[in-house]
């Protein structure tokens, strides 16, 4: 685990071009994109700890501070970027839309813990995210897109419910109903829901390869409002936590919320929902949002070990 985690913005980028270039080899796990989603979300469910989640419930004011800058910076940044980049591209504009108002990725957890962040924040992040997520994500993009492309909002609804919700709450339940066997998993959720990630990855890639070469000439735009659209909510983010005094290992936490959007399950919903050019933004963003979120968390990490103190022990 700590190879695939520190190596994590490579094994992405090498994924992400031998998915591109080598798409047919990868034909036959397309169609495990959303149950590869929904392992993510069961796995998270599994190793969520009660305990912690409570110390963090009994001070929720960083929650809240955390859960307000991801509904807000995010998708502020993400509508000024989406109509100021591709006014003019319709399914262009809803796919960066849709990228940036998706709950939490699930890397963020993940960086949080590398980074030296408070991981008992940043799973309740995710948490409260995940729940609120089919309800805001179908009326953000029906207000702010649906005046670019026709938007149906149920059949959005149900398939964040289906992918996110339902798996989320499924582990929750095996982890009430079994603690004892769901401990002897915990351990590996990590591991498991990292290889998830990877099969998202190669499903993703594949299934647009398509498109993305028809998009050749749009790519350097693409990645170029991706990055703003990850990189501004992420500083931003934590630049509003440092200045509200926010202990430092919160700030790290509330960084990788808010800069890091699930846009592996964006690109699927674009895909489902929207055309596979709307995919195309989500796409690129999920590769700059887990390559910028890597190196971010190495770069924390190893200010704390060269301080030779964990940003928890500064948070104390």
């Amino acid at each position: 685990m700590k190879i695939v985690s520190k190596y994590l913005p490579v094994w992405i980028v090498l994924l992400s071009v031998i998915a591109y270039f080598f798409p047919q080899a990868f034909a036959w796990i397309r169609h495990l994109t959303g149950p590869g989603l929904g392992m993510i979300f069961l796995l998270m469910g599994m190793s969520l700890s009660t305990d912690s989640i409570k110390s963090v419930l009994k001070a929720p004011r960083y929650t809240i501070l955390g859960g307000v800058l991801k509904w807000t910076i995010t998708v502020g940044v993400t509508v000024v970027i989406a109509f100021l980049f591709f006014r003019g591209e319709p399914e262009l504009a809803t796919g960066v839309i849709l990228a940036g108002t998706v709950p939490s990725g699930t890397s963020a957890n993940l960086y949080s813990f590398i980074a030296g962040g408070e991981v008992a924040l940043s799973i309740t992040l995710a948490s409260v995210d995940t729940v609120i997520s089919p309800v805001l994500t179908p009326t953000l993009v029906k207000v702010f897109a649906g005046q670019l492309i026709k938007i149906e909002f149920l059949p959005l609804f149900l398939n964040i419910i289906y992918i996110v919700f339902i798996p989320l709450f499924m582990g929750l339940f095996l982890q009430w109903k079994w603690p004892r066997k769901v401990e002897l998993v915990r351990p590996y959720t990590s591991f498991l829901s990292t290889m998830a990630l990877f099969v998202v990855v190669l499903s993703v890639i594949s299934s647009a390869q398509a498109t993305l070469s028809q998009q050749l000439a749009q790519l350097p735009v693409i990645f170029a409002a991706v990055f703003l659209q990850v990189a501004i909510p992420m500083f931003g983010g934590y630049g509003v936590a440092r200045w509200l005094k926010v202990p430092e290992a919160n700030c790290r936490s509330i960084l990788f919320h808010v800069g890091i959007c699930n846009t592996a399950l964006s690109s699927t919903l674009a895909m489902e929902h929207i055309s596979t050019i709307a995919a195309v933004p989500a796409v690129t963003n999920m590769v700059v949002n887990l390559t910028l979120g890597a190196l971010v968390a190495n770069h924390f990490a190893f200010m704390s070990h060269g301080d030779g103190s964990s940003a928890s022990k500064k948070a104390g």
